[in-house]
């Protein structure tokens, strides 16, 4: 049995990546592939607990140490409950956000640092990294902008301020930089159905491709 292929999106908050990926994992399921969606940070009951405590509104002063390690913390049980078992069973995952969060959020916008975070999480993930990242771009004001006019209550960090916002983005960029090979950036300020179709039609060739 073929190993199934691991593709993430990333992307910051407000660029859609939650109604995207799932809109793509639909469609290639009606088209009869076999695939998976999860998410970051949770996927699996321990990893959503953490999910929980990471994002709770209360816990204001979480330290950023703190706060990047329970990320990786939840990342390693989610591999281990979730994806690396279907991956081994022949079915494709797609995982919305992943390491790449991590070292944009905590790394650069918190000011811990790129590479102590990736540290963690090459600890975290035990050199199990997707195969290709779907990077949907969108500036800072416009994906606040988005946040804000959800309905749902916001989280710890959708309460952040513009200054984190741009500095998450500024993070992103450098994360492209330094993985150029495996990202596929996509405009996410089109219509969101413009964006759909060309997410799907790149999963699409990657699964596709040898």
């Amino acid at each position: 049995m073929a190993q199934g292929k691991f593709i993430t999106f990333e992307g910051p908050d407000g660029s859609g990546k939650t109604t995207v990926s799932q809109a793509v994992c639909e469609k290639l399921r009606e088209l009869g592939y076999p695939v998976r969606y999860t998410r970051e940070p949770g996927g699996s009951a321990i990893a959503e607990s953490i999910r929980d405590i990471i994002l709770d509104p209360a816990n204001t002063a979480m330290d950023p140490r703190c706060e990047a390690l329970l990320y990786a913390a939840s990342r390693s049980q989610h591999l281990t409950d979730i994806v690396l078992p279907a991956l081994a069973e022949g079915t494709h995952v797609i995982c919305d956000r992943f390491v790449d969060s991590s070292i944009a959020y905590q790394g650069y916008a918190r000011g811990i640092g790129a590479e102590a975070v990736a540290e963690i999480n090459r600890f975290a993930v035990n050199g199990h990294m997707p195969v290709k990242t779907i990077y949907l771009d969108l500036p800072a004001e416009t994906g606040l902008e988005r946040v804000n006019a959800r309905k749902r209550a916001a989280d710890r960090l959708d309460s952040e301020g513009i200054a984190f916002h741009r500095a998450v983005c500024e993070g992103y960029k450098k994360v492209l930089q330094d993985a150029s090979d495996r990202m596929i950036v996509i405009d996410a300020s089109q219509p969101l159905q413009d964006v759909v179709d060309a997410a799907l039609s790149a999963v699409r060739e990657i699964l596709d491709g040898e």
